[in-house]
Order: structure tokens, then sequence, then C-alpha cells
């Protein structure tokens, strides 16, 4: 006979704070990854989790709004909502069409995707690009971290038992000039585990590069940032000279460090992400802005 689980759901957010500070439990919005990770394998009963709480039926959770240029995503917002919402970015919006079918992105939602911390999460390398930062809760109060600094290894990150993700955070997400890409290589354009991901991020003043930002998915433990890399481009006049091209991509081979696994080999991931760096630093749209 099967274990009995204790759940909650909870009429209020405070009360679910209340709860999270008495008792660790595992929080479930949408329960697409959390569910998998706990089904039945081979004929072995699945591994009874701490006690559960729901947070998907908040309606605080769930908007989206401006904040002067900051955007501001509810966690339980799902993929589907935020397909539908005027004010999500483009480049967000490709990222979102190629997780899974229609039926996970019913269920499955951004702050999942972050929580979750894949080295493969499929917006993950957007939301380091967009130098996203996480609003965080407990009954002590709120605190703000970086996406980078939140997300320490694969489903490792950096929240207490007693807190929860209210909102996620896109710092001046609509500056003019910037231009962002996101590219995701798999067995098919959709509805696949990610062989390598990787979004960049610029923008000018007139010729000059002002901000520059890459980010690269399952090429490492987490998502492959390097502010330091990304220094050297700044103020360089665009089109880019094939010997600054050369250096970056150079830099970004020392530090990507890829695996062999089921999905692909460690030589064809970095091969890719090599390759689409060097694509987006020769691209010509946003030479023609």
């Amino acid at each position: 006979m099967a274990e009995k689980i204790t759940t909650y759901r909870f009429d209020c957010l405070d009360q679910t704070l209340s709860q999270l500070n008495q008792e660790d439990c595992t929080i479930i919005a949408g329960g697409t990854d959390v569910m998998v990770l706990h089904k039945s394998r081979r004929g072995v009963p699945p591994k009874i989790p701490k006690p559960v709480v729901f947070i998907d039926h908040f309606s605080e959770l769930k908007r989206v709004y401006q904040n002067h240029k900051d955007l501001h995503i509810g966690t339980c917002c799902t993929y589907s909502e935020l397909l539908e919402d005027p004010l999500i970015p483009i480049p967000l919006k490709n990222a979102i069409k190629t997780i899974a079918a229609p039926a996970i992105r019913n269920r499955g939602t951004l702050g999942g995707n972050i929580c979750n911390a894949s080295p493969a999460g499929d917006t993950l390398p957007l939301l380091y690009v967009y130098n996203t930062k996480l609003l965080l809760r407990s009954v002590n109060g709120d605190r703000v971290v970086a996406i980078s600094d939140f997300i320490q290894g694969p489903r490792r990150v950096q929240r207490h038992h007693n807190e929860m993700l209210i909102e996620i955070i896109l710092p001046s997400v609509l500056e003019e000039g910037s231009h962002v890409v996101f590219e995701k290589v798999g067995n098919r354009n959709a509805d696949a585990i990610a062989k390598v991901s990787f979004a960049g991020y610029i923008r000018l003043n007139g010729v000059r590069i002002k901000d520059v930002r890459f980010a690269f998915g399952a090429v490492g433990p987490t998502m492959v940032r390097s502010i330091d890399i990304e220094k050297k481009l700044l103020g360089l006049t665009i089109p880019l000279a094939d010997a600054d091209i050369a250096q970056i991509v150079a830099a970004f081979d020392k530090i990507i460090k890829p695996i062999d696994d089921q999905r692909s080999t460690a030589l064809y991931r970095k091969t890719v992400a090599l390759n689409l760096l060097r694509y987006f630093l020769c691209m010509k749209q946003y030479q023609s802005n």
C-alpha cells in the first residue's frame, strides 16, 4: 500500500508562507518537473517526497506588469499564459515555443523552470542575459537575488526552506537599441530537451557596443556566462573585426566544458555552442538597426 503524503492548499499566500516556516515542504505549481522526478520506475514505488504545498491557485503569483522599465512576471504564470501576454518579449516567447507540447505548456510555469535548475532549462539562457533578478519571500520579509547566484548547480538553488519564489524581474528589458536572440539545438524544433542553447544580447550606441551578454545552456552544470569576456567587446565598433571575434570565441572555448551523455557528445556541444556565438557576433540584423 502506498504511503500517504501530506498536502496543503491554503486560501492565502500568508498561510502558505507560515506553513513553510514551520515545515520543509515541496512546493508545486505546475508540477511538470516535480512529478516526473517522483514517478515510478521499473515497478519500484516512487520515493515519497516531503509534504507538498500547492501554490498555482494564487492570483498574485500570476501577474505580469511593468514597473518603469522593469518587467515583473509572477512565478506561477504558465508558459501558455506568457505566450498570450503582450508584455512578454518576443525572444522569451520564442524560447517558450520550444518547450514540450501544448499540454505541458498549459501547466508548466516560468518559476518552476528556474527552481528546477536544469542545465538544459529552456528559458534560462535568456533569463541570464536579461540579468534577471528573483524576488523571494518568507515570513521574515522579501529578498532579491540575481538568477546567476540563485542557481548553484543541477537542481540546486539558493532558496531557504521557508522561502518561496514570488516574481521574476527582468531589469530594463525595454532598453532602446537592444537586440536579443535565442537559439536551441535539439532533435526536434520543439518538445525536445536541448543539446545546446544560446542567448545573446547586444545594445548599441550608434555603431559602438554599449552592452553585450552571452549565455549558453546544456554545456555545463549551470548556464555558462562570463562578464569578464563580455567586457572585452565594450566600446568596439560594428561590424566587428575578425580578430576580435576570434578572441571572444577562443575565450569561451576555454570555459565551455560540456559532457557526453545519451543526447549528444561533448565535442558536438562545444562545436555548436561556439558556432552559435560566432554567428551572433557576425549577425547583420542588429548592425543595420
